[in-house]
């Protein structure tokens, strides 16, 4: 029987096809130029990118990490405060705010969105003394859709924090409207290659609406320096190339599209699954426009689905399996299994399926097939195969 072709988790070979021409001109061009750090195509793509989120200010830097760093180090976070985040995130988030000195705290998530649950929070922060309170929240936009800011921000006013968006999944992605990136005090956004606006390298940037806040990011990010040789502060090195700028602004003018495909995949995706009952997909909430950066379903037989789609020759991901909170380089904040339960059933049930922008039609079917016929024939030979949430 002959093989079944492969389908990728994720395709940036085929992305990158047609733009080769237009990304090739970039290296020509700084070679030309000698034009490898700063200059047009930075501060281009900074205009266009905060023009994108609808912020009046974006600073590229170096990575999605430097990204939290530096927004957290510009909003004076270190030594004695604490920042609250999620634990279903990438440890980018948290290492961030270890890097500043400040103490990590963590608040389940939502079991529909799996977004940080702000009746949770809210009851957290209101057991809290004054002098426990964060001094910043780190709400992650998961999988490309915006986590339920109105409440937050209501409570970032009462309590007194600041907000800073985990943006570095959600390029395109409105709530109520709104961009993300331009919802909280400031923005931290990845541009890894998977990522839905992704460089051919590493690159990042903070966004925001505070032209004092955008400064000090400039100033940090170039080892504390407004002009060459004198620093105002001890910074660090956390520019953004040059040429993967512009690589991003060669391919900023298709994140629309390549979004609106992403969300129409997903929609087919929901269809199918949606009277499945063994399977659940993460909700996304009416007044949120998702970005789709991935999808991801819910199952109490992840293991299982995913040898079988991989016996198809269909990759699958595992975005994230084990909470941070569990991890063992925060062993030392003292979290045992059930400090955050929503969190960890998560972890224990999600499943990441193939989704990106040159995704064929057949490609999405063949993968439709191969869920939905997994759940027939588990039903079929295993009766304790349950339908349900797990």
């Amino acid at each position: 029987m002959k093989k079944k072709e492969t389908i990728p988790f994720l395709d940036l070979v085929g992305l990158h096809a047609p733009l080769r021409e237009k990304m090739l001109a970039v290296v020509d061009k700084a070679l030309d130029t000698a034009g490898f750090i700063g200059g047009p195509n930075v501060m281009g793509f900074e205009a266009e990118f905060a023009a994108a989120c609808q912020t009046s200010d974006c600073v590229g830097v170096a990575s999605g990490t430097d990204a939290l760093v530096l927004a957290l180090l510009a909003m004076d976070v270190g030594i004695g405060d604490t920042v609250l985040t999620v634990p279903n995130t990438f440890i980018a988030t948290t290492e961030a705010i270890s890097q500043t000195g400040a103490h990590i705290a963590f608040v389940d998530v939502d079991e529909e969105t799996s977004l940080m649950d702000m009746a949770a929070l809210e009851r957290l922060l209101r057991t809290l003394p004054v002098e426990k309170l964060p001094k910043v929240v780190i709400p992650v936009h998961l999988y490309g859709q915006c986590a339920d800011m109105d409440p937050l921000l209501d409570l970032a006013r009462k309590f007194g924090f600041s907000v800073l968006e985990d943006a570095c999944q959600a390029h395109g992605a409105s709530y109520k409207g709104r961009r993300a990136g331009s919802l909280g005090r400031a923005a931290a956004f990845s541009f890894y290659p998977g990522k839905n606006l992704g460089a051919c390298g590493e690159g990042g940037a903070v966004t925001t609406n505070d032209p004092e806040l955008a400064a000090r990011v400039r100033v940090l990010r170039d080892h504390g320096q407004q002009q060459k040789y004198i620093h105002v502060t001890e910074g660090r090195n956390g520019r953004l190339d040059a040429i993967q700028a512009g690589f991003l602004r060669a391919k900023l003018p298709y994140l629309e599209e390549w979004n609106a495909r992403r969300r129409a995949l997903s929609s087919r995706y929901d269809e199918a699954f949606g009277d499945l009952g063994w399977i659940r997909p993460a909700a996304v909430p009416v007044h949120n426009l998702p970005a789709r950066h991935l999808y991801v379903v819910h199952t109490a037989h992840r293991d299982l689905l995913a040898a079988h789609l991989a016996a198809e020759n269909i990759q699958t991901g595992l975005h994230y399996p084990r909470p941070l909170h569990l991890q063992e380089c925060y062993a030392r904040l003292g979290h045992k299994e059930g400090a955050f339960p929503v969190a960890e059933e998560l972890a224990a049930t999600l499943l990441s399926l193939p989704l990106f922008p040159g995704m064929k039609d057949e490609q999405i079917e063949r993968v439709i097939d191969a869920v939905v016929s997994f759940g027939e024939s588990a039903r079929d030979s295993r009766p304790a195969f349950q339908s349900g949430r797990s």
